[in-house]
């Protein structure tokens, strides 16, 4: 997997901080709403699990799984 290199100004600072947080928050309402359109139920605690993840790998994984889960809990894998 590709690793993450800073390259605009900013780097290492709250605003770089704050796009990283703002991308992870985008992915994890990405993957909540893609199981919600498939109709897949999500409990509490996944939604809450999914919402307070800010590592995008993982979250890149979780948006992928969103896409054939047949359960919420299909997400964590073997994790």
């Amino acid at each position: 997997m590709a690793t993450y290199t800073p390259n605009f100004p900013g780097s290492n600072s709250i605003v770089e901080e704050s796009w990283l947080e703002g991308r992870a928050k985008g992915k994890a309402e990405d993957i909540l709403r893609i199981l919600e359109v498939r109709g897949v139920e999500v409990p509490d605690a996944v939604r809450e699990r999914v919402s307070g993840c800010t590592d995008l790998d993982m979250l890149g994984t979780w948006l992928d799984r969103s896409l054939s889960a047949t359960h919420a809990e299909d997400l964590f894998g073997e994790e």
